[in-house]
Order: C-alpha cells, then sequence, then structure tokens
C-alpha cells in the first residue's frame, strides 16, 4: 500500500487543501473486502488512473462504477466501496466553498452524491483522464491534475467571498464557534450566513461542525485503537460518551464500537494499516 500526501501549488491553495493518493495493489488471490466510506468535512475530486470502484448506499439499489474521476459532494452517510485489484486513486480535497464557485453548482445539490466529473467538465476532462492512465510517477499526475485545475480557476463560475476564509476556520480549530461568531466574522447576518454557508458547504454550519468532531473522533480512534471512548469523545469536543455515541449511529447507522468493528475488514487493514488519512 502507498499512501502519500501533496501540499497544493501556492496558486491553487484558496481552492485545494490537499492532494491524497492511495493505491492498493491485491494479488490474484485476494478477496478484497468493502470500505465503509464514512462522512468526512470535505468535497473532493477524484481521479481513478488505474483500477477504480464501485460505490452503493444503503438507500439505494443502484451501484456507482467505472468512472474514471468523479466529484464526491459532502457526505452525512456511509458509503460502501469496493476496489479494484489494482486501485489507485488520487483525491483532491477541495477547499470549503472551492467546489461552488469552480463549478457554479449549489453544493446543496451534491450532497451525498458521487456523481461522474466528465459530465461538468466534459472534453477537458476527459482528455486529462486518457493522460493520466499512462503516467507511472506520482508527483507527474499530481501536476498534470493541478494544471487542469488552474486552468478552472481562471474561468472560475462564481466569486470569492470572505464566508470562504470563515469556513476554512472550522476545519482547523480545535474547539467549535457559535454561528453568531461565525456569522460575525464572516460580515453577515446569521440569516445570510447560513443560506451562504449550505450553498458553499451543503450543509448548515452546525452540521458540518458535528461530522468535523465526529471524524476527529473516528481518526484518533483508528489511531490510538487501545484509548477508550469515554476519553476521546471528551478530548473531541463531546460532553460525554452518549452524545459521541449518538453523532456515531446518526453518520454511520451503528453504535462507535459495532462500527470500529466494521472498518476492521477495510481494504486498508490488509496492509496493517487503518484510516487515519
Amino acid at each position: 500500500m502507498v499512501f502519500q500526501t501533496y501540499a497544493p501549488n501556492p496558486v491553487l491553495a484558496d481552492y485545494v487543501r490537499v492532494h491524497r493518493l492511495i493505491h492498493f495493489n491485491f494479488s490474484d488471490s485476494a478477496t478484497i473486502p468493502t470500505k465503509p466510506y464514512p462522512p468526512r468535512p470535505e468535497h473532493t475530486l477524484s481521479f481513478y488512473p488505474r483500477d477504480g470502484e464501485t460505490v452503493h448506499y444503503q438507500d439505494r439499489k443502484e451501484n456507482i462504477s467505472n468512472l474514471r474521476s468523479a466529484f464526491v459532494g459532502q457526505h452525512n452517510q456511509v458509503s460502501f466501496r469496493h476496489v479494484g485489484q489494482h486501485f489507485l486513486v488520487l483525491q483532491v480535497v477541495l477547499q470549503p466553498g472551492a467546489l461552488f464557485r469552480l463549478t457554479g453548482i449549489s453544493a446543496q445539490a451534491l450532497t451525498n452524491t458521487y456523481i461522474d466529473a466528465e459530465s461538468i467538465f466534459s472534453n477537458e476532462l476527459r482528455a486529462l483522464n486518457s493522460r493520466l492512465s499512462g503516467v507511472e510517477v506520482y508527483l507527474e499526475m499530481v501536476v498534470m491534475i493541478e494544471d487542469f485545475l488552474i486552468q478552472q480557476v481562471k474561468k472560475q463560475r462564481k466569486e470569492f467571498h470572505i464566508i470562504d476564509d470563515v469556513n476554512k476556520l472550522m476545519l482547523v480549530r480545535s474547539t467549535t464557534m457559535s454561528v453568531d461568531k461565525l456569522a460575525s466574522a464572516a460580515c453577515l447576518s446569521v440569516k445570510q450566513f447560513e443560506r451562504k454557508f449550505i450553498e458553499r458547504v451543503g450543509l448548515t454550519p452546525k452540521y458540518f461542525s458535528r461530522i468535523i468532531r465526529f471524524e476527529r473522533a473516528y481518526r484518533t480512534k483508528n489511531a490510538q485503537p487501545f484509548k477508550d471512548w469515554l476519553t476521546i469523545a471528551l478530548e473531541c469536543g463531546y460532553h460525554d460518551y452518549q452524545h459521541l455515541a449518538k453523532d456515531y449511529v446518526e453518520f454511520t447507522g451503528q453504535t462507535p464500537k459495532a462500527f470500529h468493528l466494521l472498518d476492521m475488514k477495510a481494504p486498508e487493514r490488509t496492509f496493517g494499516t487503518s484510516d487515519t488519512f
């Protein structure tokens, strides 16, 4: 397994948080497990230069597969992902509001979606996907994708708003800011802030804050599996274990213990690592 992250080109810093590359190469005889992918506070543009993945949701009949690139909207539920034998994904993790600025599409319309990115950028992205399939060097892939993104930034559909910078603070602060303070920092009324936040992020500010806190707890447990749930709850800003368990049930349909038992069967566990990225 290969996992690497790449900082974005400074030109793209307002649009891209990080490039995240994951590469699995399973043996011919391997039974590849399904990955229960929990909600994360992010939008991504994902590229699959080798084998892709099949994605399904418990509340839908259809599976989504064979995409060479995908826009992944903000999620508040688990998606189940089954990867190919030679799986390589390069995820462009976007800054809050960047997807809205680049496409002009309301983030709310993309909540809990995994859609073909070629349907939005068509010919330009189709050509990039074809070129990526012949590249072996990871960093070369990143540079090619960034060249494409720089061209899209020049044609962005929506302008920057100070709310985009305020939204970034939510991802890096260890404590939750009230909606009143966030709105004040964005020079907006609470009502205006919530409307623009939903348009640019896809969820209300309070709900997005809950997903940030939940993901922090999820990653903490994976990084420190012997740490007890109450300690994790308190370290991640919950009042007690019950509040943590409530979020787990809402976002995964499972208790914390049950979901992490499910996560123990994820593909990365085959290679002796856990999802802390």
